[in-house]
């Protein structure tokens, strides 16, 4: 039988479903569904009860709202706004059925995909587009409000977001700055006077999921620059000016988080938001887990089974299935498109198997356009081959 993660516990082994979504070829939902068919399908061939419990997941990045809004039975809403490149776009926003929380993806208006038609602009590049989803959040009346960083095509600190909801960056002549992390190496003064107060009545989780400072070796421009277009002489005016912004915020609100862990994610998108607001940074599966209320679900199961597109050593660093590893009471086995970790690793980790869900020698187009048919066909397998080994109830 399949429950859902409210649902009273049924006879029988105890299976959670919790995967991520397999980015480009199915949504998490998806994902949980054809995993709990196939299962399903392998006790039944076996004359074995189970009950299957599916709780769609994600990690805080790109992703995230497809998996809050499922589990929530609800429907994302579009928001007219603009790109890292201040075009027009149509985004998505999320909200949970009683309507106190809502759900912003950094990639749905500031996003890398979105702006890949053109040569990237690392210095321009601006998060401002995302004020139009939080504004529209705290127009419904949102009490909680989880930003999902990740996928971003900005270094601007989050001062695009900030100007967004009513701040002023200015140079020493008073003029306002133009969009982007290269223009802040003239700031001079923050203008905080027109911040939209709704802003500070939320509670602001930030589901981050690399620990990375705002600045230096380590920071936002330094690491995530290069993905982002920046050359080597951009990252260090990147670097520069998100010092400058550090230097001004500190002497304006006497709050200091250059060296917080995770402040220079998605280009330091959380900086400027958390030196005006309390903002709670939390790994990105934890938040989630939070949500879905994961932790007790799959501490519970005799078995749980996540999965993703691509099993490698990214996978045990802060995404799903080491979440995963990390809440499970019981067995864990992953599949995934592929597989690209050794057995030793596989086992020092703690997972019990791995399986990919390749047929035999196939593209990856191939293996995208058949991924439910073959998530499925995997799961019944993995079943049969799991509850051999169970004694019967």
């Amino acid at each position: 039988m399949t429950t859902t993660p409210n649902s009273p516990p049924a006879a029988g082994l105890q299976i959670a479903v919790v995967p991520d979504s397999f980015k480009g070829s199915a949504r998490a939902s998806e994902v949980a569904e054809a995993i709990s068919a196939g299962f399903l399908a392998g006790a039944a061939s076996m004359d074995r009860e189970i009950s299957v419990t599916a709780v769609p997941f994600a990690d805080g990045g790109e992703g995230t709202l497809e998996a809050l809004i499922d589990a929530w039975g609800t429907d994302a809403m579009p928001v007219q706004t603009t790109d890292a490149l201040g075009r027009p776009v149509q985004s998505r926003l999320g909200l949970s059925a009683d309507g106190k929380v809502a759900v912003v993806e950094a990639a749905e208006a500031a996003g890398l995909p979105q702006v890949a038609d053109v040569p990237r602009q690392p210095l321009t590049a601006t998060t401002y587009g995302l004020g139009a989803l939080v504004s529209k959040a705290l127009d419904l009346g949102a009490e909680q409000i989880i930003l999902c960083l990740g996928g971003s095509a900005t270094t601007d600190g989050g001062t695009g977001l900030l100007s967004a909801l009513g701040a002023k960056f200015l140079d020493a002549g008073g003029n306002q700055l133009q969009p982007g992390g290269g223009p802040l190496n003239d700031l001079h003064s923050i203008d905080a006077s027109g911040l939209d107060p709704r802003a500070a009545g939320v509670v602001w989780q930030i589901a981050c999921d690399v620990t990375n400072p705002l600045l230096g070796e380590n920071g936002a421009a330094e690491i995530f620059g290069p993905q982002k277009g920046a050359s080597l002489k951009d990252v260090a005016t990147l670097d520069a000016g998100l010092g400058r912004l550090a230097d001004v915020l500190e002497a304006a609100t006497g709050r200091v988080l250059r060296e917080q862990e995770g402040m220079g994610a998605a280009g330091g998108l959380a900086f400027s938001l958390g030196s005006y607001f309390q903002v709670d940074l939390v790994p990105g599966w934890e938040l989630v887990a939070r949500v879905l209320d994961a932790h007790r679900i799959m501490g519970g199961a005799d078995l749980v089974i996540t999965g993703e597109g691509r099993l490698d050593f990214q996978s045990l660093q802060g995404k799903v299935v080491s979440g995963v590893l990390q809440a499970a009471g019981g067995d864990v086995i992953v599949i995934a498109g592929s597989v690209s970790l050794e057995d030793q690793i596989l086992a020092e980790a703690g997972i019990l198997a791995a399986y990919s869900i390749a047929p035999g020698p196939a593209s990856l187009a191939e293996l995208s356009a058949d991924t439910l048919a073959l998530l499925e066909r995997t799961a019944f397998s993995v079943a049969r081959t799991y509850l051999h080994g169970q004694t019967a109830e």
